[in-house]
């Protein structure tokens, strides 16, 4: 077993007091993924050299004093219908592989960077979101951590899957009838289908634009609240983000 922790806040306070460098907060968890998802099938794709040089940036940010963002040095993931710079975005379909690779971030994947996270990877999917059982013809079955020979749900059973075993504290999924909601329950995480319009959807693959939301899941409360808030915010890029100002979550639970 790590002796880092897993958590969001966990690993957020730990880094923040000088307990552990985001480094170590990295490598543990490539050492996680590399250990369990073979097993586990949730990862698609592993961004290591990436985490471990957003990690590198944040422990010199540390040590020059600099002011730390809401996620610093906390390791997360995203479904495979995010865009994620320099790798094509699959949408779990094999078709699209052929696809030239992402120019740029999606526009939550920017916003959890700018927070301090380190992208770990993108995760297994059904097919262009169609499924609840991420039962992948391509890219394989993805399995429940609390019982490999069940269903991690759909369609964002890689999400629901890494955090549940740990591998990162946050994952991004989406959601249009379900597929935030069903991976969380049968993996016992918590996951959070947005009201519509306040995360803007602005660089993912769409499935259904007038019911498509984006979403966090997290171990815990204060795990997915400090995702949420630090994704919040109109973009102009997606037609149906609300023009609203952020309204802090984290603040409400203590």
């Amino acid at each position: 077993m790590s002796n880092y922790p897993v958590t969001a806040h966990a690993c957020l306070k730990a880094f923040s007091t000088g307990q552990v460098s985001a480094h170590e907060l990295a490598a543990d968890a490539l050492d996680r993924i590399a250990r369990h998802n073979p097993l586990l099938n949730a990862f698609v794709e592993i961004t290591g050299k990436r985490a471990l040089a957003e990690a590198d940036s944040l422990d010199k940010r540390r040590k020059s004093k600099e002011a730390l963002p809401a996620l610093a040095a906390v390791p997360y993931a995203v479904k495979n219908l995010f865009d994620v710079e320099s790798i094509t975005t699959l949408a779990g379909a094999k078709l699209l592989s052929r696809n030239q690779a992402a120019t740029r971030d999606a526009v939550l994947v920017e916003r959890i960077r700018s927070a301090g996270g380190l992208l770990m990877g993108t995760l297994n999917m059904d097919a262009l979101a169609y499924g609840f059982t991420t039962e992948n013809s391509h890219y394989g079955v993805t399995h429940n951590p609390h019982d490999p020979l069940r269903t991690a749900g759909g369609s964002s059973g890689g999400t629901g899957a890494a955090v549940a075993a740990g591998l990162v504290s946050i994952g991004l999924g989406s959601d249009t009838n379900g597929s935030i909601r069903v991976p969380s329950s049968l993996c016992g995480v918590f996951g959070l289908k947005p009201t519509y319009g306040r995360l803007p959807r602005t660089g993912s693959f769409p499935f259904v634009a007038s019911f498509d939301h984006l979403g966090p899941l997290a171990g815990n409360v204060e795990d997915l609240s400090l995702a949420y808030d630090a994704m919040q915010g109109h973009d102009r890029g997606d037609p149906a983000c609300a023009q609203r100002p952020v309204s802090t979550t984290l603040n409400t639970l203590r």
